[in-house]
């Protein structure tokens, strides 16, 4: 019997490009809203949001800053060339990355620990052992580190970009307006939508704004089996003090937290009390949230639309059944909504 996330969606209803490419501001694409409590669904524009907000909520974003992530390498000694899409830094300051051979074979290509690769700019990156959780991802460690590294990769690198995306767009409509720190190997799109004009209302309105900061990894790793079994990624966040007390004053004062995106709500579940308040913070999560999870301090979602099976259809579970998104997916596709990074939304409230 087929799973409640197990559905069919149409190549035509994935988003191809920016909404701005398609002749709309980012604050006007589609926002399918799903009632926590009754699963009763409304559909609306972006714009509309804060008809679904109320003085004293308080919105959660996730500041990182997109990474162009996606670089060109050749192996020394006249090896393979490859495409390293960078997916996590480490505490060591060392990076795991899937390395996708240009020939051949997209995954062997004679890849082996011990290989240096060169990149432009003088960069050179030594290739170390698979990582033991996802083997699909090696550990390199570059020649250069810090902000030092972190400005040559804003350089010589390109967005991480998937076959549905029709041209390789520029890194900017691959970053939230509010974006500050540099991190994310895809971007946290489910903020893109936001514009400063809206945001700038939402503040009149009452509505107030903590932000966090969660590094994104990637999203698939090009090998459906893999892509299936979910495996969790281990990702850096860091909450400041200042955020923590407005989640906490918004708690007590009786107000709602909404997360902008499944990174906020890993980041501020792994890091909740019993009583739902949080404690600054700077580590690393592998937090799965399903439908056993228990909300502690997050009391709505927005986020985009996901594919079928994704892992992030089992964190919306945590939220409203299984049954309640599978029944409002199924009006989103009979509605014509676009999916993914350039595409609609969703409010769970």
């Amino acid at each position: 019997m087929a799973t409640p996330f197990n559905f069919t969606l149409p190549d035509e209803l994935s988003a191809k490009e920016p909404p701005e490419r398609r002749g709309l501001g980012r604050d006007k694409v589609r926002l399918l809203v799903i009632d926590r409590r009754s699963g009763a669904v409304e559909h609306t524009k972006f714009e509309q949001l804060a008809k679904f907000l109320r003085k004293g909520d308080l919105l959660v974003f996730n500041s990182s800053r997109t990474l162009p992530a996606s670089l060109e390498a050749c192996c020394t000694a006249h090896g393979p060339c490859v495409q390293v899409r960078l997916a996590q830094h480490l505490p060591d300051d060392s990076w795991l990355a899937l390395l996708v051979c240009k020939a051949g074979d997209p995954f062997g290509c004679g890849l082996r620990a011990g290989m240096h690769l060169d990149f432009t700019n003088n960069l050179v990156g030594e290739v170390f052992d698979r990582d033991a959780r996802i083997p699909r991802l090696w550990k390199i460690r570059f020649s250069k580190t810090g902000t030092e590294l972190i400005d040559l990769i804003y350089r010589i690198g390109q967005p991480v970009r998937y076959e549905y995306v029709s041209a390789p767009w520029d890194l900017d409509y691959y970053q939230t307006v509010y974006a500050k720190e540099p991190g994310s190997a895809e971007m946290p799109s489910a903020g893109r939508a936001f514009t400063w004009k809206l945001l700038f209302e939402l503040r009149r309105r009452g509505i107030d704004f903590a932000y966090l900061v969660l590094h994104t990894g990637l999203s698939s790793y090009l090998d459906d089996e893999l892509d299936r079994s979910h495996p969790a990624s281990e990702e850096e966040y860091f909450l400041s003090e200042a955020a923590a007390t407005k989640i906490n004053d918004t708690r007590a004062g009786g107000g709602r937290v909404i997360a902008v995106g499944t990174t906020v709500v890993r980041a501020l579940e792994s890091i909740a009390e019993a009583n739902g308040r949080v404690q600054p913070a700077h580590a690393y999560t592998r937090l799965h949230i399903g439908d056993a999870h228990e909300l502690k301090t997050v009391d709505g979602l927005l986020t985009g639309l996901h594919e079928p099976e994704a892992s992030h259809l089992d964190l919306l579970s945590a939220f409203v059944s299984a049954e309640k998104i599978h029944a409002a997916y199924h009006e989103a596709i009979m509605q014509r909504y676009l999916w993914h990074e350039f595409g609609d939304l969703n409010l769970i409230i």
